[in-house]
């Protein structure tokens, strides 16, 4: 009885040991991450460590407070090339919310979407498709919409077939000392209100800066965009948005084109070499598109431009008004195009002031006259516009 009693407690001894010998299941990176996002309590810092990470699906935060950072935007890259689910590489709905130092790469959908969120900054991140500009390339870069109090700084977007660093249907923005390039859309602030755009740098895409404003949105009436300081150059990738997308109209070669919207202030950009045009102001109705909203309203006004350099550009214009323009003058496209679609009861300089730009020059299309008698008279656009305030946000950590 007593060797039996000693071998029955051996038995359970011995299991117990083994078990605590037994080494754990390793959790992948990417469990890791997800792991590590869904269990995130407010003031948590997610390390996104050097090298390239293999993700398949995609991510998720809906925890306020929560930073998440790398060890820079070319050190630590969270790799989507082999993604098999989800729509989006990380998607964000939380307030006080940071993301920094990282790159995320070939996503199969958007790269970085932040949704419904207030105090955002988004800091040296790069968002890219290293396949180059291709149609089947995910549609936005970095991508907040409806949110408000946004900073994106120092921050990179490559190959977007929508657009590069989207801010839409949001209020207070900062987007400065950033790259968009081989974006359909480089830098696009769409239905939004008090923007800073400055700094930046928008070369090879196809349009390099849009502000617009369109209808059948939940938000509209985007106004109070400032563009300043920026270098808008060369943007003259062919556009390969997929068909039926709005920015699938933009034409290739353009600058900066303002489309509905008000209370814009354009100054101290360098504008150079967009084959289209440098800069662009039009009403929604350029685009030959119906509008069935009846709440939105569809031409530009109040777009102040002073103190630009232009140079270059309107050589080779991909729109056939444009073009048609080009081929009657004999000359490139002029610097600063309207199409001359304004709402009943206003003039000229409702739509557009512009002083203290050098030699550029100007033409009004006469879209409403089916563009018989263009006119390059810029004397009734030499007004002062409104200077806009500077836009103050509040940026969690």
């Amino acid at each position: 009885m007593f060797t039996d009693f000693r071998i029955a407690l051996a038995i359970p001894v011995a299991l117990t040991l083994a078990a605590c010998g037994e080494p754990q299941p390793q959790l992948s990176f990417e469990e890791s991450l997800q792991q590590q996002l869904i269990e995130a309590e407010p003031g948590d810092v997610i390390d996104i460590p050097a090298g390239t990470h293999e993700l398949t699906r995609s991510l998720s935060l809906n925890v306020p407070g929560v930073t998440i950072r790398g060890a820079g935007m070319d050190s630590s890259i969270l790799s989507f090339r082999n993604q098999l689910q989800g729509a989006e590489g990380l998607l964000v709905s939380a307030d006080d919310f940071t993301i920094e130092d990282l790159a995320i790469e070939d996503t199969v959908g958007d790269a970085l979407k932040i949704n419904d969120s207030d105090n955002v900054t988004v800091r040296r991140v790069r968002t890219e498709w290293t396949g180059g500009p291709l149609t089947t390339n995910g549609a936005y870069g970095i991508y907040p919409v409806q949110s408000s109090n946004i900073l994106i700084d120092g921050s990179v977007a490559i190959g977007a077939s929508d657009a590069g660093i989207y801010v839409g249907q949001s209020t207070r923005i900062i987007v400065r000392n950033s790259r968009a390039e081989y974006n359909v859309a480089g830098i696009e602030i769409e239905n939004s209100t008090f923007a800073d755009v400055y700094d930046n740098v928008a070369t090879n895409n196809t349009g390099g800066i849009l502000v617009f404003d369109l209808p059948n949105l939940p938000v509209q009436g985007g106004r109070n965009t400032r563009v300043f300081n920026n270098s808008i150059v060369d943007n003259n990738t062919a556009n390969f948005a997929p068909e039926g997308n709005i920015v699938a109209t933009v034409p290739a070669g353009s600058g900066l084109m303002v489309l509905a919207n008000d209370n814009i202030e354009v100054f101290g950009n360098e504008f150079a070499g967009n084959n289209s045009a440098n800069m662009m102001v039009v009403s929604y109705h350029i685009t030959g598109l119906p509008i069935d909203d009846e709440n939105y309203d569809p031409f530009p006004e109040s777009i102040h431009v002073h103190d630009n350099s232009f140079s270059g550009g309107g050589a080779e214009p991909d729109s056939e008004p444009l073009a048609l323009l080009r081929e009657a003058t004999g000359q490139a496209v002029p610097d600063i195009v309207w199409d001359g679609t304004i709402l009943p009861g206003k003039t000229a300089p409702d739509v557009i002031c512009m002083r203290g730009n050098g030699d550029a020059d100007f033409v009004n299309l006469d879209a409403p006259g089916g563009f018989a008698a263009p006119s390059f008279e810029i004397g009734p656009h030499d007004c002062a516009g409104e200077e806009l305030p500077e836009v103050s946000i509040s940026t969690g950590p």
